[in-house]
């Protein structure tokens, strides 16, 4: 495998005991943040309402879960049943995390981020990013937005919330279960109990949780041009590059269709140069969605981003709308 990624420890996921130092470092961020989720629970440090509805979509753990695809997927069953959504996000990734923006379409990746330009060019919604989630919010109500949804941001406890929705890595789960350093963990995984659906992206669902699968059927040119099936790939070797959270998702995807992958992962929110692209190779170059934003400056005719649609039951978006359609919501 190719690349600069960072890998996970190995000990967060292989049963081994993380060293001295990790544990010692995981006691300290266990007392910081439950000390922090204190303060807000007790009232000693204030939730804030921004006049609308509001949807947190995030996770437990460090790296990707697949939250983006569900936030995406969200926002169109919103605007389906009539309501008027925007996105909030911190916008990870970009070059200046202190300056508000509101993302379009041809936004540049790097002054606003890959998962918000990404949601602005899917959905075609106003989408802010802030490192002040609030003042986010609040801008995106503004602006005609009835309900916020915040893409990431369960750690965020300043934003009063009217539905938490965490994302499971099924493959992953929670791990060691311990706390960063230590583990994937940001919050104990009891955390996960107070939230108020609880999605599991591929693997087996246990009780109270939802199930949701990333589906794939076609490939479209980063250079513009007709879409292609993803199926016309079967039996060639291609690269395949993702600087997601979990790039192995990805590359099984691939590998699920038929496709020889030659894999390069990169870390999350890698800023691609023209350069990263040097594989020796003339093979067809297929990535995600979320890389591909980033790539159109250097991309060539062999390179194709890999769209995703988040697939859930109908009782799960049932009973989401239904939870934001009861009165004061």
């Amino acid at each position: 495998m190719s690349g600069s990624a960072r890998q996970p420890p190995a000990w967060w996921y292989d049963g081994s005991t993380p060293p001295l130092h990790a544990r010692l470092a995981s006691g300290l961020f266990s007392v910081l943040a439950s000390s922090r989720r204190a303060l807000f629970r007790k009232g000693w440090r204030r939730r804030v309402r921004v006049g609308a509805p509001v949807v947190v979509i995030g996770n437990l753990t460090a790296g990707g879960t697949g939250k983006t695809p569900l936030a995406i997927a969200l926002v169109e069953r919103l605007a389906a049943a009539g309501r008027k959504p925007g996105v909030v996000s911190r916008g990870y990734g970009r070059a200046d995390e202190s300056k508000p923006v509101w993302v379009e379409r041809d936004t540049d990746a790097a002054v606003a981020g890959d998962e918000p330009v990404l949601i602005a060019r899917r959905c075609g919604i106003p989408v802010r990013v802030d490192r002040d989630r609030v003042a986010g919010a609040r801008a995106l109500v503004a602006a005609g937005c009835d309900v916020v949804v915040c893409d990431d941001g369960l750690q965020h406890y300043r934003l009063a919330r009217d539905v938490e929705v965490e994302v499971i890595d099924g493959a992953r789960r929670y791990g060691n279960a311990r706390l960063l350093p230590a583990g994937p963990m940001r919050e104990p995984p009891e955390r996960g109990a107070e939230c108020d659906f609880r999605v599991v992206n591929g693997g087996d669902t246990g009780f109270g949780e939802w199930p949701m699968r990333l589906h794939s059927d076609q490939v479209q040119p980063l250079l513009g041009g007709r879409a292609r099936p993803l199926a016309g790939f079967a039996g060639q070797r291609v690269h395949a590059v993702a600087g997601i959270g979990n790039p192995e998702r990805f590359f099984a995807m691939l590998r699920g269709h038929g496709i020889a992958v030659v894999p390069h992962a990169f870390p999350d929110h890698h800023r691609y140069v023209a350069e990263d692209f040097s594989f020796g190779s003339d093979l067809p170059v297929l990535m995600t969605e979320k890389d591909a934003v980033k790539c159109a400056a250097f991309a060539t005719e062999r390179y194709f981003r890999v769209p995703v649609t988040a697939e859930l039951p109908e009782a799960f978006w049932i009973a989401l709308l239904d939870r934001l359609h009861k009165p004061g919501r």
